[in-house]
């Protein structure tokens, strides 16, 4: 059975959206992928779009979108990535808290280094849930 995991920054547009295409990827039959922002700004990053597209994901199609928007259950991860006390409590088996930068103000070369400390992340979690 996959395991259900919910990636959660603040807007929804870069950092969570990374990983919800990686996990969707890496994590192909093993993990059921999902992101939502504390305060989403109603769209993907741009950067992050060319920056997976780059990388072989296509995160093209995705909505940034609010918590409110998720399916109800208790999750089986939890991971917060760098939105501190904006990140609030969802039910969930086990929490991870990745404290990431934002890259969204960073040149090229800095979002990439968060994209692939993002894909390393989740390769990993992918693994440890087959």
């Amino acid at each position: 059975m996959k395991k259900r995991v919910l990636f959660v920054c603040v807007e929804n547009s870069c950092r969570s959206q990374m990983a919800e295409g990686y996990a969707r990827a890496l994590g192909e039959g093993v993990l059921e992928a999902w992101s939502a922002g504390s305060r989403p700004s109603g769209k993907v990053n741009e950067t992050a779009v060319a920056l997976m597209k780059e990388d072989g994901v296509n995160i093209g199609l995705h909505k940034s979108k609010g918590l409110n928007e998720l399916p109800a259950g208790t999750w089986d991860y939890v991971v917060t990535m760098g939105c501190g006390d904006a990140c609030p409590a969802l039910p969930a088996r086990r929490r991870l808290d990745w404290a990431l930068p934002d890259p969204k103000h960073l040149p090229p070369d800095g979002f990439r280094e968060v994209r692939d400390d993002i894909k390393a992340r989740v390769r990993k979690l992918a693994q440890e849930s087959a």
